[in-house]
């Protein structure tokens, strides 16, 4: 599994695996997040591989999923508000968002989460609450519910995650 940043020439693939990702979360319980609003837009994505911001997993020569990420201080402006709770940390950190594969290869959330972490060992991340999968990957892969916040997409509150990477038990 190669992990890469996405080329325009990608776009067309990109644009399938979300909306197979559409499909896969409204038969998961998760209609919300994603569909009424055919998110992402393609515009999204275009500015997202113009800014170098967009990744995509190969496998065997095939695209098999999409994400974003980028990393920084305070580079999230939906995460300067958290409610019931709060973050762990509040140095720099690297952010996940539009996380999808096509479904024809097993681990590929994980290993798209695992990249992102080695990146910079601080992520964030959230989910709509209806996402039971996504919920189960974070959990899986040593995320730690922080809380919620609002994205300006749509008005349904996110579940906010964090991981940080710890040195003899302590936050690094």
């Amino acid at each position: 599994m190669i992990i890469r940043h996405s080329k325009e020439e990608d776009l067309p693939r990109m644009m399938e695996i979300y909306a197979y990702a559409r499909d896969f979360m409204a038969e998961h319980g998760n209609p919300n997040q994603w569909g009424p609003t055919n998110w992402p837009p393609e515009g999204l994505i275009r500015a997202d591989i113009a800014a170098g911001n967009s990744y995509v997993c190969v496998c065997k020569d095939r695209v098999a999923g999409a994400f974003f990420f980028r990393q920084g201080r305070d580079i999230e402006p939906t995460y300067r508000t958290i409610e019931e709770g709060g973050w762990l940390d509040d140095g720099p950190y690297g952010v996940v968002h539009r996380l999808a594969g096509d479904g024809s290869v097993k681990g590929i959330g994980s290993a798209c989460l695992e990249w992102a972490f080695g990146q910079c060992g601080h992520l964030r991340i959230d989910t709509h609450g209806d996402n039971r999968v996504m919920q189960n990957l974070l959990k899986k892969s040593g995320f730690v519910y922080c809380g919620i916040i609002h994205v300006e997409e749509d008005c349904y509150p996110r579940l906010a995650y964090e991981k940080l990477r710890t040195e003899g038990g302590r936050r690094r």
